[in-house]
């Protein structure tokens, strides 16, 4: 079963999921330059040579697949920068559960407008209700557990926090935004510092008594040191699930624990199974596919 179609609601499984909104102040500057982008130079060359200025036309944003709608505030952001006139209805928010052909939104107004802000209203909304629709497939296969599926810090250049708020929608929750949200110590810092020991205690000098402190370890002999030491949060990296199973024992309860390793939905149940706090999934960001939508004319 492809994803589209074990998202579809058809079977009425699944409710959709309501994340607050990205402040228009966040959203603005990347739309902005998503359209500078496209539009370079000289302007929409083709519609503006072959479409008369006052003409009007109105077309239907409509899903093409089954999945999450994620995205929805830029595609309008960027209809309406490239012209306050356009008028945009609503069908669905974001975190709607889409079948192939649900009808999205209707956009009216001048229709070289709608056309130049098409392909980058698109883009967005392919893009992020793709990560959205990939979080979900992994939410759902695991929520029976109360496991938690979260992203990474493996984004696009200049999306993070788009994509972020996607994985939300999708139903997943967010790792760190950045270097500076908490300390997460992994092998190569370990290697560096000279010792799993001296690596946790020249981070927890270094930092204020805010910051959290997260330890990857992969055996379970690095996991009983990091226990002595009281990190906050262990990730638990390419254990298998018998492996995972002693781990989250040894832990118990003293520290959150985090699976990672090379994850899709399929594996998901399995390692949710074993008792883990968090899910860490990577691909949900970095290479996920885009989401076909259509925008087509009214007839």
């Amino acid at each position: 079963m492809s994803i589209a179609q074990s998202l579809q609601t058809s079977s009425g499984n699944h409710h959709d999921v309501r994340v607050p909104p990205l402040p228009k102040v966040m959203l603005e500057p990347v739309v902005r330059m998503a359209l500078l982008e496209d539009l370079g130079r000289a302007g929409d060359l083709t519609s503006d040579s072959i479409i008369p200025p006052q003409t009007q036309t109105t077309m239907n944003l409509v899903a093409r697949q089954g999945g999450v709608l994620a995205g929805l505030d830029l595609a309008c952001l960027a209809f309406r920068i490239i012209d306050e006139n356009i008028k945009i209805a609503l069908h669905r928010n974001d975190g709607a559960r889409l079948n192939p052909g649900d009808l999205i939104a209707s956009i009216s107004g001048p229709a070289g407008a709608i056309l130049t802000a098409e392909r980058t209203a698109l883009n967005f909304l392919g893009h992020l209700s793709g990560v959205a629709t990939a979080t979900a497939t992994i939410a759902d296969a695991i929520r029976e557990y109360g496991t938690k599926v979260t992203c990474t810090r493996k984004t696009l250049p200049g999306l993070r926090a788009l994509q972020k708020y996607a994985v939300r929608v999708g139903g997943g929750s967010n790792h760190r935004f950045g270097l500076d949200d908490a300390v997460l110590i992994k092998d190569n810092h370990i290697a560096v510092a000279g010792s799993l020991r001296e690596a946790v205690l020249r981070a927890r000098a270094g930092v204020g008594h805010m910051v959290q402190i997260e330890l990857e370890v992969d055996t379970l002999e690095q996991l009983a040191e990091a226990l002595e030491l009281g990190v906050n949060v262990i990730l638990l990296d390419n254990m298998n699930p018998d492996m995972l199973k002693k781990a989250v024992a040894m832990v118990d309860g003293r520290a959150v624990t985090e699976a990672s390793g090379s994850i899709n939905a399929q594996t998901a149940p399995a390692i949710a199974q074993t008792g883990v706090n968090l899910i860490a999934v990577g691909w949900i960001t970095h290479s996920v596919a885009v989401f076909d939508f259509g925008l087509d004319a009214v007839e």
